[in-house]
């Protein structure tokens, strides 16, 4: 059998039967404290800005004279 060929199926089993163990040995973690968040009030919103254009449409000849 290769063993190169299936380095990446080695390196995988190795892995996860590392894990495993550690999880198996590891002392529990102590509870998370989750500090008390203070309260905040919300900032008043601008409205909506809305702008406006304004113009003239141009007309066949102008478009004609701007594309030459």
């Amino acid at each position: 059998m290769n063993i190169a060929k299936n380095m990446e199926a080695v390196f995988l089993a190795a892995l996860v039967v590392a894990v495993s163990i550690s999880n198996t040995f590891a002392a529990p973690a102590a509870p998370l404290q989750l500090a008390a968040r203070p309260v905040v009030q919300a900032v008043p919103t601008a409205p909506a800005i809305t702008i406006v254009i304004v113009g003239k449409r141009l007309t066949a000849a102008q478009k004609a004279a701007l594309a030459a």
